[in-house]
């Protein structure tokens, strides 16, 4: 049993608390004070290459959310599966985790190559992928800052293939597309922050992505949000350093042979 049975469905969880957990850490990260020794940007940075007002960020990505949500709720109640009491056995903790990698495997491998085609294709890059980048400077509210096309075929497609491959119930739906929310939202907070758990963790991480943000690296880094696997396999990563700014922060640079 879960803290949130007696409350609300599995399927309703996990359609709602993806955005509820969205928005409570891109919101973390926005009442934070300017910590500048951490930046991977300078503010005036921020100020002068982004190319769209905080206000059309947020209404972007309710707009997203708004699509996410009803897809969800569909995809949840067309693929429960209750037994003849009516209710949904649960598998164990093992297979569960189990499944949460595979549907980690899964996404990334949507993400990567749907993503790479929108940077290959120039119309879809004109018209559709571009708008995520007018975000050069990235910050955690815009993490999925996207045209609505993009947010369709990238991110909710993306989650309902991972949802449906890996055979997880709603209740594992719930972890798994929670923890895909904060790390994608980590991975555009645009702070190196000490003691960051995905940066330990993961090698694709928030100087990982601003690489792909920068003007000279949108040909690399297409991985996301957990691995860097397809980028290795198939010649679009590129390494990069942290350097020190001597005005305080960071800057990701590219390392090229």
């Amino acid at each position: 049993m879960v803290f949130w049975e007696a409350y609300v469905s599995d399927e309703s969880m996990g359609t709602f608390a993806p955005i509820v957990v969205y928005w409570l850490y891109a919101g973390f990260y926005q009442l934070l004070p300017p910590l500048d020794k951490y930046r991977l940007h300078t503010r005036k940075e921020e100020d002068e290459k982004n190319l769209v007002p905080l206000g059309s960020v947020i209404k972007g990505v309710l707009l997203q959310q708004l699509v996410q949500a009803v897809v969800a709720e569909l995809l949840f109640r067309l693929t429960s599966n209750m037994n003849s009491s009516g209710i949904i056995v649960q598998p164990s903790i093992f297979i569960q985790i189990v499944q949460i990698i595979i549907a980690m495997l899964v996404m990334d491998t949507w993400q990567y190559f749907v993503h790479r085609y929108m940077h290959q294709n120039l119309f879809l890059y004109r018209h559709i992928h571009s708008q995520h980048h007018r975000l050069v400077v990235p910050y955690a509210i815009g993490a999925l800052y996207n045209h609505p096309l993009e947010g369709l075929l990238l991110d909710t497609f993306g989650g309902a293939i991972s949802f449906l491959i890996s055979g997880m119930t709603a209740r594992t739906a719930v972890i798994f597309f929670c923890f895909a929310v904060v790390k994608t939202v980590d991975d555009h907070c645009g702070l190196w922050l000490p003691g960051n758990i995905f940066h330990l963790l993961f090698q694709n991480n928030t100087a990982y992505h601003d690489i792909h943000h920068q003007l000279q690296g949108t040909k690399f880094n297409y991985s996301q949000p957990f691995f860097p696997i397809w980028d290795k396999l198939l010649g679009t990563y590129v390494p990069y350093r942290l350097v020190k700014r001597p005005e305080g922060g960071f800057e990701a640079r590219l390392i090229k042979d």
